[in-house]
């Protein structure tokens, strides 16, 4: 009798995080993703698949592509895809190895355990066995694992739009992560949350310029100075309360589930009432703007002709230009703003067949179950995949238990997936890639 996917999706995830595919987004520092690349390659050729690896833009950035034929060519592919690359973690932070992989007290551990080899891990299981049993799913699937999610994916995502866009042909809907999983409402109330728009990513490089000189003098042009006050001018503004489609959608559909209201004069103070859920969507009501790095000077007694700081920008979809304005205003005419990292918001229809075979699939495992949308306050692959013109959705499926702060786990420290959700979350990904 052949295994289920089910069956083999610990041992796939626990072999993927045990591949250090550290993303420091420093081409001088980071691994890259060959060796997990290959892993991937190799299990799938294993069944059948003529896997293609291709390097995209530096060396050692491998993607892994399969194309599964399926019964109706006529109908638009589904891209399903997954980032073998993961954030750097710190060993000594750990309760456990970040790179062992380790499978104790009903987890899975490690760095990549939610973000994302867990969903990769799964959609290799599910590959397998359908190549495994000659099943050919309702229309052609596109399996991808990429590399540089974690840095913007110009040696990933990006490099493959641009330079392979065959790879993509006839994919008009896709499913990659940050979405799927479930937030416990009540007793046995469940709801799993379906990612169905992204903000736009603006890293930008604030500079000033000014007259150097000795510090001890006094000083009326100081590039410090002018940085310093952008940059605490944007950190401290409130940017306007917006609610988009997809927020709004979530919020009403929460409401109808709980009986909460979500006024806009105390919203912030509803959403607290949603747990640690009210840190993903409070970050999706507005634009925000939050300094991360400040370079300037290189001795104590010199002031310096120019300073710089980058500031970490996530645009609601609609509010690029009205932002810009914003941020134009509060730094002023000394201070020159340009891009690091320029990503766009997206914003896809939800209340469409493919969403609605997500919920299918999810009651097959949990009869309860109800899906709702929402907006991610960060970015995926989603947002270049979207320039090809596909609908890109979050569905990396997993019940949850009520208390597991979730969202803390993204980059966190001891990250980690429970086994009996990705088990659950196979089940679920193989039944609805069998109704799409």
């Amino acid at each position: 009798m052949t295994a289920s996917p089910a069956d083999e999706v610990v041992d796939l995830v626990s072999a993927l995080i045990r591949i250090d595919t550290s993303n420091t987004g420093d081409p001088e520092t980071v691994v890259g993703e060959r060796e997990a690349a290959e892993f991937v390659a190799e299990k799938l050729a294993e069944v059948g698949y003529e896997p293609e690896v291709i390097e995209s833009g530096a060396p050692r950035r491998d993607n892994v592509f399969v194309r599964l034929p399926g019964a109706d060519p006529s109908r638009g592919a589904l891209l399903v895809h997954g980032h073998l690359d993961v954030v750097p973690a710190e060993p000594s932070e750990w309760s456990v190895h970040p790179f062992s992989g380790a499978v104790q007290d009903g987890y899975v551990w490690g760095r990549g355990a939610v973000d994302m080899k867990d969903m990769v891990g799964m959609t290799l299981a599910v590959a397998r066995h359908y190549k495994r049993t000659g099943y050919v799913p309702p229309r052609d699937i596109v399996f991808a694992f990429v590399a540089d999610e974690e840095a913007g994916g110009a040696y990933g995502a990006q490099w493959l739009v641009q330079h392979r866009p065959d790879l993509f042909e006839g994919c008009t809907e896709a499913v990659g992560e940050v979405g799927g999983f479930s937030l416990t409402l009540g007793e046995d109330q469940r709801v799993y949350l379906i990612e169905a728009a992204e903000k736009g990513i603006a890293w930008m490089r604030l500079r000033s310029r000014g007259k150097p000189g000795h510090g001890s003098f006094l000083h009326d042009d100081n590039a410090v100075t002018k940085v310093a006050e952008a940059v605490a001018k944007l950190g401290n503004h409130t940017f306007p309360l917006v609610l988009t489609p997809t927020v709004q959608a979530f919020l009403d559909r929460i409401g109808e589930l709980t009986g909460l209201e979500f006024p806009e004069d105390d919203l912030e103070g509803a959403l607290a009432k949603l747990g640690p859920l009210s840190r993903i969507v409070g970050a999706t009501v507005r634009d925000t703007a939050n300094p991360t790095m400040l370079k300037a000077g290189y001795k104590a007694n010199v002031i310096p002709s120019s300073a710089e700081a980058v500031v970490d920008c996530r645009v609601l979809p609609g509010r690029r230009e009205a932002f810009l304005r914003e941020v134009d205003e509060l730094i002023g005419p000394d201070v020159t703003r340009e891009w690091v990292t320029d990503l766009p918001a997206v914003e896809t229809e939800f209340d469409v067949p493919l969403t609605q075979a997500m919920l299918e699939a999810l009651r097959t495992e949990d009869p309860t179950a109800t899906t709702v949308p929402y907006m991610l306050s960060g970015g995926t692959d989603a947002k270049s995949f979207h320039t090809l013109g596909i609908r890109c959705y979050g569905f990396a499926p997993l019940r949850l238990p009520p208390d597991l702060d979730f969202a803390s786990l993204f980059h966190g420290i001891d990250e980690r997936v429970p086994i009996d959700a990705l088990e659950f979350g196979t089940r679920v990904l193989d039944r609805f890639l069998r109704i799409c």
